[in-house]
């Protein structure tokens, strides 16, 4: 595992308020090459996954304009090495720089996540019930996927919400009803099947991607983003692509082909594997 790195520039405990009718959407890494995404409205700020060294984050998040962006806590997915592969060096960090920074995740997150990434300060959740981060509202809910209690998360000031909804083999209700909720969202576009099956991955990880618990297909995601729009949803990025099967293009063409049967104005946007994307700013309903 790499060195802990550091976090110059990310100000654990910072409080001064940075955008004051924003909530920030801003993911820092999204696909098999390491996955978070900050979220907050400069006042308390959290990171969903710890699948970016310290280093990086620090670095992704100044490029992204956020230089001095707080993280209060993080908040896990599942125990895969891209999404929690730094969770114990980022604990390490983010506690030098200030005071210990509480990782929250379900129980079967815990006790499946290897040895070298547990963090210190561990919190158990259980999916369905809000809890309180500063004065951000914050919810995990479950989705289908091959680990052992994984989830999505939600996280809102007031009634402005934001999700980040990636790892899931197939679209469900609960998906479906929290998307209806949010304003914007981090949505997995991860395989194009016509790739997929014509790709390089052996039989059996083919089966795996495609199954029930696997990895949504831009088909599929965009069936799943069909049913977010009719709530208030109307900023996307395209998140965990697969390089080797997907490209911008097909990903991008199956969400706009819904946005515009839809005809809404809705911005889709696309993230970036191994860098930072311009933020997503959602105006906080006051």
């Amino acid at each position: 595992m790499p060195a802990d790195g550091d976090l110059d520039g990310v100000l654990v405990g910072h409080r001064v308020r940075l955008f004051p009718h924003d909530l920030r959407l801003c993911p820092l890494g999204s696909g098999s090459s390491g996955n978070a995404t900050w979220i907050g409205d400069g006042r308390v700020g959290v990171l969903v996954d710890a699948g970016v060294s310290a280093r990086a984050i620090a670095g992704r998040l100044t490029e992204a304009g956020l230089g001095d962006a707080p993280i209060d806590a993080v908040l896990v997915t599942h125990e895969h090495g891209d999404h929690v592969g730094f969770a114990a060096t980022l604990a390490r960090a983010l506690a030098r720089r200030g005071r210990p920074v509480p990782f929250y995740m379900t129980a079967g997150t815990r006790d499946g996540l290897p040895p070298r990434c547990m963090p210190d300060g561990v919190e158990v959740v259980e999916p369905g019930r809000s809890l309180r981060i500063g004065h951000l509202d914050v919810e995990a809910f479950r989705i289908p996927h091959d680990t052992l209690d994984p989830v999505a998360w939600r996280v809102g000031v007031g009634d402005t919400s934001v999700a980040v909804v990636t790892d899931l083999g197939k679209p469900t209700k609960t998906v479906s009803a929290q998307l209806r909720r949010c304003a914007a969202a981090l949505l997995e576009f991860n395989h194009d099947e016509e790739m997929l099956w014509n790709g390089p991955y052996p039989w059996p990880l083919k089966q795996r991607v495609r199954g029930d618990h696997g990895h949504l297909s831009n088909r599929q995601a965009a069936e799943l983003l069909s049913e977010g729009l009719s709530g208030r949803l109307r900023q996307v990025v395209l998140g965990h692509l697969s390089e080797q099967n997907n490209t911008e293009r097909h990903a991008e063409e199956a969400a706009r082909t819904v946005v515009e049967a839809l005809g809404l104005d809705v911005s889709v946007r696309i993230a970036r594997p191994r860098a930072s994307s311009e933020p997503l700013a959602v105006p906080i309903d006051d």
